[in-house]
């Protein structure tokens, strides 16, 4: 039995298994809207949201209707390059690059509070511990956990491609893919928040099923009377490390 009730705000690593997030929502879209006053459509009925740049060169859909569960589209006109990220895609990874976006098109406002990857996918997998194989049409790179994968290959259509899932799916597969033109400093951005030791702040209700009983994340309650809830997370994350460490010997 969980010690947390349906409605906790919990505290999750490793991000990637997390969720979604339903929650989340508005900070993928509120940057864009609030801050640098991106126009936006929203159907309340089908819960459909579409933002584009005020010059008319980027949008955003958010389609939770959709039947592939593809339910988030970010896309450039010209050059034309197109990301998709599937429902249970963390959400703080998806706003790390949509806050990004006005960047890439000439807007600095707020570039202090929004910092950019500054490093390769290749030299951030390396420094996160990730595993990587060399394949016929290019090279993958695994978490630790072998749970998430990134591929970037020869493929016409989506060179890159970051999936997910544990023991078959059971609501924790999800993807992200990346088609050719798509700028490499979006894909690191979005894989340095992805491999981030920061936890994901989710309502536990919404945490999947499996991360919650098989002991593939680490769940910590958000708000704790004796410390910072991310200190203590931290903690906790450092105990777990050692004692894996301990039973490999």
């Amino acid at each position: 039995m969980s010690d947390f009730a349906a409605n906790d705000l919990v505290l999750v690593s490793p991000q990637y298994l997390a969720g979604g997030g339903i929650n989340k929502i508005n900070d993928v879209v509120g940057p864009l809207i609030h801050l640098f006053s991106w126009p936006y459509q929203h159907d309340r009925h089908s819960g459909r949201i579409e933002v584009d740049s005020p010059c008319g060169s980027v949008f955003l859909d958010f389609a939770p209707d959709r039947q592939d569960g593809m339910w988030w589209t970010i896309a450039h006109h010209d050059p034309y390059w197109q990301i998709r990220f599937s429902r249970q895609t963390p959400s703080e990874a998806i706003a790390s690059v949509t806050m990004t976006l006005p960047q890439l098109l000439g807007d600095r406002r707020h570039a202090d509070c929004i910092p950019l990857a500054t490093k390769s996918v290749a030299s951030l997998a390396e420094g996160r511990g990730w595993n990587v194989t060399a394949t016929a049409a290019g090279v993958i790179w695994k978490s630790p956990d072998k749970h998430c994968a990134v591929e970037h290959s020869a493929d016409p259509y989506h060179p890159w491609q970051i999936t997910h899932s544990v023991h078959d799916g059971l609501d924790t597969h999800w993807t992200a893919t990346f088609t050719p033109d798509t700028p490499d400093r979006l894909v690191a951005q979005f894989f340095t928040h992805l491999a981030s030791s920061i936890p994901a702040t989710r309502v536990y209700r919404e945490v999947p099923v499996i991360a919650q009983t098989s002991g593939s994340a680490l769940i910590s309650p958000a708000k704790v009377t004796t410390a910072n809830p991310y200190s203590h997370h931290a903690v906790t994350q450092a105990a777990l490390a050692h004692a894996q460490t301990r039973q490999r010997r």
